[in-house]
């Protein structure tokens, strides 16, 4: 069977954002129509629109933001395929930090080639040898939560609501994280919904996004409250 080249050009209509025309960096999908986009330019579009910028589709009325997720197929896609973008992207962000005096959140970083399978077991190595120095993202910019259970629902209340972590940490990390304390089982936690203000939290959301876009103006800690996805 003859290999046949492809060139880049050919494939920039698949892996560029339609909104910036630049390279999908933190590739984000549209549940309703599998439109993908940067996520910086998905969000800044989706607070002032509620509809897809590819199709016009109506993601949600009021709560478009809980309708899209991390694309984390795409975005790997991205990476092998454009030259050193990954690490370019890298750079820019640890750029942009050590600017502003700020340290740089990502504690790890995937700095080796994705076909290099000699960078990759030497990253491997070195992350086992170093696990027992490792700081468990205690370097990472930190989110101080309040974590209760819901007027009215019969779940009980956790006996420590209180609890620091990661900036990085999702949604999912705090369901699981109720479900292992409510009900003792982390498979529980698909039963578990999440919410700040009343307001329904996407899986995928971080609780950087989460404090910025509705606890930017209050004082902390983060105040979220956990219910059961079905009263029973």
């Amino acid at each position: 069977m003859m290999e046949r080249r492809i060139s880049l050009k050919s494939l920039n209509p698949h892996i560029t954002c339609q909104i910036c025309k630049g390279y999908l960096i933190d590739a984000t999908t549209v549940a309703e129509c599998l439109h993908t986009f940067c996520k910086s330019c998905l969000v800044k579009h989706l607070e002032e629109h509620n509809t897809c910028p590819s199709c016009s589709h109506v993601i949600h009325e009021s709560q478009p933001l809980n309708y899209i997720s991390y694309d984390r197929t795409m975005q790997d896609i991205v990476y092998k395929l454009v030259p050193d973008l990954q690490q370019n992207e890298q750079k820019r962000e640890r750029d942009f930090y050590r600017k502003r005096n700020l340290p740089y959140p990502k504690a790890i970083t995937n700095s080796f080639s994705a076909n290099s399978e000699k960078d990759v077991h030497k990253y491997q190595n070195e992350s086992n040898s170093n696990e027992e120095n490792s700081d468990y993202h205690r370097s990472d910019e930190q989110v101080n939560i309040l974590l209760e259970s819901q007027p009215g629902c019969n779940l009980k209340q956790m006996k420590r609501k209180f609890i620091r972590c990661s900036s990085h940490a999702t949604v999912t990390h705090l369901k699981k994280f109720v479900a292992k304390k409510v009900f003792n089982n982390y498979d529980k936690y698909k039963e578990i919904d999440i919410l700040c203000n009343d307001e329904l939290l996407g899986k995928d959301h971080t609780l950087k996004f989460v404090w910025v876009t509705r606890w930017r103006y209050k004082d902390p800690p983060l105040k979220l409250n956990y219910r059961p996805k079905i009263d029973f």
